[in-house]
């Protein structure tokens, strides 16, 4: 079963009842015009095993201490958004797996020729998924898409990556935004993706930690300052999913200059995009748990091919 992602964009008490997380609102709640029954009828609780992800986009939420107990203790990731009400922090739990310590020390002793090996399958993979959008929502011709992915060596020590990037950005807006520059800081639609990008980054954290890795180690991504290392590796090949689902939205709505709640809402949909990993459909959230569960055959020596995602 796909778990649940939560969103609160507005004032909100959060307690946990019985392992339920109980959603008040304050001003029904601080209301001393409406009767008791009322107040009580407005109180909404929610199963913690159901949920999978949390956003905290509000100043005015307070949860308690046993609340985020219970919601680490079941691996939910919990993502806290500042004043633009973009993801700025993400809690996870600090134990995912009952052999956490064995699949720390193999992940630690992972060699360099395996680990450019895998990066050599995320990124062949990834630019696979970018020529597929690239058809789907572009027309566009892919034929060195698809040249570029098949000459990708170990390690990627010619950035096919970057090439195929620099294509792809060119051509994936084209139609509607021809000068669009993928920038954080720079204008619509990169608000909408770097707000899909970080539910992806918590959303396959939650898979990694849940699988007994450290996301912070990655098999590419080294930069110290950054704590999801892996999580960024490993959810390249997930990034087109995010970008088809933002070309669309860019289709149908006039304006995205500003990140609306409307907005939000779709993109808080990506934990439930369809994705076939393996020949088998599943949900997004499903699917980043299979990716995490072949990097750990990987760093063990039972297999040395990952499971990512095909488009």
């Amino acid at each position: 079963m796909i778990k649940k992602t939560l969103y609160f964009g507005h004032p909100a008490r959060l307690s946990l009842r019985l392992g339920q997380i109980v959603i008040k609102l304050p001003e029904v709640e601080d209301n001393e015009t409406l009767s008791e029954r009322l107040k009580r009828e407005s109180v909404v609780t929610r199963p913690v095993e159901d949920i999978g992800l949390v956003v905290l986009d509000h100043r005015q939420i307070t949860l308690t201490q046993g609340l985020l107990a219970a919601l680490l203790e079941n691996n939910v990731a919990v993502v806290t958004c500042d004043g633009r009400s973009m993801p700025a922090g993400l809690m996870l739990p600090l134990e995912g797996n009952t052999v956490q310590s064995e699949r720390f020390r193999r992940q630690i002793d992972a060699s360099l020729p395996l680990r450019k090996q895998l990066w050599q399958q995320t990124v062949r993979q990834k630019i696979l998924n970018q020529a597929a959008v690239l058809e789907a929502v572009a027309a566009v011709e892919t034929g060195c898409m698809h040249a570029w992915a098949e000459g990708v060596r170990s390690g990627d020590p010619d950035n096919l990556e970057g090439r195929a990037a620099a294509y792809y950005w060119r051509h994936l807006f084209g139609r509607t935004h021809p000068d669009f520059t993928r920038d954080r800081e720079g204008p619509a639609p990169n608000a909408l993706l770097n707000y899909g990008y970080a539910i992806l980054r918590a959303t396959m954290a939650r898979a990694l930690v849940g699988s007994g890795l450290l996301p912070t180690l990655g098999i590419h991504h080294h930069n110290r300052y950054n704590t999801y290392c892996l999580a960024d590796d490993m959810m390249e090949p997930y990034r087109p999913y995010v970008d088809e689902l933002v070309a669309e939205i860019v289709d149908r709505y006039d304006d995205t200059s500003t990140l609306t709640r409307e907005l939000k809402a779709e993109l808080l949909g990506i934990p439930a995009l369809d994705v076939v990993v393996d020949g088998r459909r599943s949900p997004l959230m499903v699917a980043v748990s299979a990716t995490s569960a072949s990097l750990c055959r990987c760093y063990s020596g039972e297999s040395r091919r990952l499971s990512l995602p095909c488009r």
